[in-house]
């Protein structure tokens, strides 16, 4: 990690990304990225916002001197008080606003980068600025739920990509006043911010030379902790954003995926570095199986039909 804030700020990439109770897979995650930055010479600097893990993640952290670590406890008790918890917004700004990278890099804790992600995204972003081009965002091309699914897309509502996983400008993160922290509770928060961008101006390009796994079935207690923001932040979104798919329906009815053609993930390289995650994609193939089978379907559907307010 370059300790020349100018050199960073001139050419360089700021990795941010979230995490909560995922600390047998962040651990993965951050070595895909140091694997991935220890072989360019792109100045650079990871940053990590842990949202009050229970699980081990802070002291982990506490000892990784190549990563800034920021805690910002947002479950749990204190003083005998539940914590507020604060929004997807609040949240990531923390640690966009301390990037000093030209570049902002955002991932997530549940993800693995494939070799050459962010040097592909970073040489595609000079480029196209080189040629005057005003790009905000460079999404990256990601695998929605691996192991159920294996092919690479980016997602785009109406006609419009946004940025799942990839690359900011950071002056143009500045120019939007960053993430919303007030609109949105937990979704469509990031889809929100390509917006933004693009009413200021900026393009959103995806590269195709720049790819993540994305590790759905990881934390699936976590992950369905936020489910009950869902339906408020879709709504949300379509107030304020419905002209641009120029329909009456929802964001999620024109949401669609912009599939790389013929490219698959090859999971050989990521195993033969790691047992750890080959044991946790058996378990992720378990659980994905587990959510196809029709008898779990019909049971979970029984069990909502029982709990009052559900009809």
């Amino acid at each position: 990690m370059t300790s020349d804030s100018q050199e960073i700020g001139r050419r360089g990439v700021s990795v941010v990304l979230g995490t909560y109770n995922r600390k047998t897979f962040l651990r993965l995650t951050a070595d895909s990225i140091r694997r991935e930055l220890d072989a360019t010479d792109i100045p650079h600097e990871i940053i990590i916002v842990d949202g009050g893990s229970t699980d081990g993640t802070i002291g982990w952290l506490a000892r990784q001197k190549d990563i800034i670590s920021i805690v910002q406890h947002n479950r749990g008790k204190w003083k005998g008080k539940p914590v507020e918890r604060r929004s997807w917004g609040y949240y990531m700004n923390l640690g966009f606003k301390c990037a000093q990278g030209k570049y902002v890099c955002m991932l997530s804790d549940d993800c693995l980068v494939v070799p050459g992600a962010i040097r592909h995204g970073v040489t595609y972003f000079e480029k196209r600025l080189s040629d005057g081009a005003s790009l905000g965002a460079v999404p990256f091309y990601f695998i929605v739920n691996f192991p159920r699914d294996n092919k690479y897309v980016v997602i785009k509502v109406g006609e419009h990509v946004y940025l799942n996983h990839g690359l900011y400008l950071n002056e143009a993160l500045r120019s939007v006043g960053y993430a919303d922290e007030e609109s949105y509770r937990f979704y469509n928060a990031d889809v929100d911010l390509s917006f933004r961008m693009m009413s200021r101006g900026y393009r959103i390009e995806a590269c195709p030379d720049s790819r993540v796994i994305h590790f759905s079935h990881i934390n699936l207690r976590t992950r369905r902790s936020n489910y009950e923001y869902r339906e408020q932040d879709t709504k949300m979104l379509d107030s304020k954003w419905s002209h641009l798919w120029n329909s009456s329906g929802s964001s999620e009815e024109a949401t669609s995926f912009v599939v790389l053609q013929n490219e698959r993930f090859s999971s050989d390289d990521f195993y033969r570095r790691s047992f750890t995650l080959r044991l946790m994609t058996l378990r992720n193939r378990a659980l994905v199986k587990l959510e196809d089978s029709k008898f779990v379907r019909d049971f979970m559907r029984v069990v909502r039909a029982c709990v009052p307010g559900n009809s």
